[in-house]
C-alpha cells in the first residue's frame, strides 16, 4: 500500500508540473529566469528598494487593507493541501515534540489550530536553492516578498504570501487557512573551498533533483545520497545550517502556530509560552525565550529542535538535529485597534519577518540549545 501511495503521488505531481510548465516562464519571469543561478535569487520588491530598507517587511497599509489584492488560487486545491498534508506528516513523525505540542494545544483550544507559515532551507548552488521549492508554490498562487538577509550565518530568504481563497478561514492546519511560506537558502560561494566541494559534490549526484523539491519534501527523503560521516561533520564545523540541510534537505523545517487565532487564553504567545514550559518542554532561549519586532507588532518563540539517528553512508550512526515547532502573536496595527475584535481580519495584523526575531529563531537546530535540552 505504501509503494502504491507513493507511486500515485509522484504520478499526480509530475502531471501537474507538466500542465503548468508551458506557463510558468510567462507568469514568473523574475523566478525562473533566475533559477540556473539560484545564488543571485531576490525579490523583485526588494530590486526596487534601497538597500538600507530592504530588510524593512511590514506590508503597507494601502496593501494589507485590501484581501483580495493578492492572486488568486491557481490549479487543484485538493492536491495542493494533499501535498502540504504529507509534508506534515513526514514533519510530526520524525519530531515527537512538534506533534506532542499540538496535541497539548488541541486539548485546551480545540481542533482550530491555523498556521501561520512553513519554513524550509535550501543550498543556494546549482538551482538547489530558493526557487527550487518556490516554484511550487507560485504555481498554485505564492507572492514572492521581500527579502532577509543573514550576513554573519552567510543565509539569504525569501517569504511568499498564499493566493486569496473563498472561505480559506475553514479547517485546521493544512486544511486551515493557507501558511505563508518562508525559504531560506545557504550561501554557498561564501563557504570555504572544502565546504562547498562537500556541497556540490551532493547536489551534483542529485542530477535534476532540484526540479523535485516538493515532492523530496512530501515523501521525507533526499534528493542526493546519503552523506558521509565526515562530511557532515565538516559541515557541521563550519556551519549548522549546512550540516542540516545535507541530512534533512527540503523536509519542513518547522511549522508555525498562529497564535492569535487559538479561541482560549493560549492566544497570548505568553501564556502559550508559559503552558508548553509547564509541560515540560524546552523554549529555545537565544536572545530570550520570546523574540519580538522592533515594532513590537510581531512575537515569536520556538522549541528546540528533535534528534533524530542518521546512518551515514560510511556505516557511522549519530544522532542530528531534526525539525522544530514555532508560535507566532501578530498584533493589530496602530490605525486598526479601534476596530471591534470581531470585525479583525488577518490583514489587519502586521505582516511579513524580521530578521532580529528569524535570525535567533535558526537557533533552534543549533548544537548549543540541543545541548541546553539535553541537560
Amino acid at each position: 500500500m505504501e509503494a502504491m501511495r507513493l507511486s500515485s503521488m509522484m504520478s499526480l505531481y509530475q502531471s501537474s508540473q507538466s500542465v503548468k510548465a508551458t506557463s510558468r516562464s510567462s507568469l514568473f519571469p523574475s523566478l525562473h529566469s533566475l533559477k540556473s543561478n539560484s545564488k543571485n535569487f531576490i525579490s523583485p520588491k526588494a530590486i526596487s528598494v534601497p538597500s538600507g530598507i530592504r530588510n524593512l517587511t511590514v506590508v503597507s497599509g494601502a496593501k494589507a487593507e485590501d484581501e483580495n489584492l493578492g492572486s488568486s488560487f491557481r490549479g487543484s486545491e485538493s492536491f495542493f493541501r494533499s501535498v502540504l498534508s504529507s509534508m506534515e506528516t513526514v514533519y510530526l513523525n520524525r519530531n515527537p515534540t512538534a506533534k506532542a505540542i499540538l496535541e497539548l494545544v488541541r486539548s485546551v483550544d480545540g481542533d482550530r489550530i491555523c498556521y501561520d507559515h512553513l519554513a524550509f532551507r535550501t543550498f543556494g548552488v546549482n538551482g538547489y536553492g530558493i526557487d527550487s521549492m518556490a516554484t511550487f508554490f507560485t504555481d498554485y498562487g505564492y507572492s514572492p516578498k521581500e527579502e532577509l538577509q543573514f550576513p554573519s550565518k552567510k543565509l539569504k530568504a525569501l517569504w511568499f504570501s498564499p493566493p486569496h481563497i473563498s472561505k480559506s478561514d475553514d479547517g485546521c492546519g493544512v486544511n486551515g487557512p493557507l501558511p505563508r511560506i518562508f525559504i531560506s537558502q545557504l550561501l554557498v560561494d561564501q563557504m570555504s573551498p572544502q565546504a562547498q566541494e562537500i556541497i556540490r559534490k551532493h547536489t551534483d549526484m542529485s542530477g535534476n533533483g532540484n526540479r523535485h523539491a516538493a515532492l523530496a519534501s512530501a515523501l521525507g527523503s533526499l534528493t542526493w545520497e546519503k552523506p558521509s560521516h565526515s562530511d557532515f561533520q565538516h559541515l557541521a564545523r563550519e556551519s549548522e545550517y549546512a550540516a542540516w540541510t545535507l541530512v534533512n534537505g527540503y523536509a519542513v523545517n518547522h511549522v508555525t502556530i498562529s497564535t492569535h487565532r487559538l479561541n482560549s487564553h493560549l492566544r497570548n504567545i505568553g501564556s502559550l509560552n508559559q503552558f508548553i514550559e509547564e509541560n515540560g518542554f524546552r523554549l529555545n532561549s537565544e536572545g530570550g525565550v520570546l523574540k519580538v519586532s522592533p515594532d513590537g507588532l510581531l512575537l515569536q518563540s520556538s522549541t528546540v529542535a528533535d534528534s533524530i539517528p542518521f546512518h551515514f553512508s560510511d556505516g557511522i550512526t549519530e544522532s542530528v538535529p531534526c525539525s522544530y515547532i514555532e508560535f507566532a502573536e501578530r498584533l493589530v496595527l496602530p490605525r486598526y485597534q479601534t476596530l471591534p475584535d470581531g470585525e479583525i481580519k488577518e490583514y489587519h495584523r502586521r505582516d511579513g519577518f524580521e530578521v532580529g526575531n528569524a535570525d535567533k529563531i535558526f537557533e533552534s537546530t543549533s548544537k548549543e540549545q540541543l545541548t541546553q535540552r539535553a541537560a
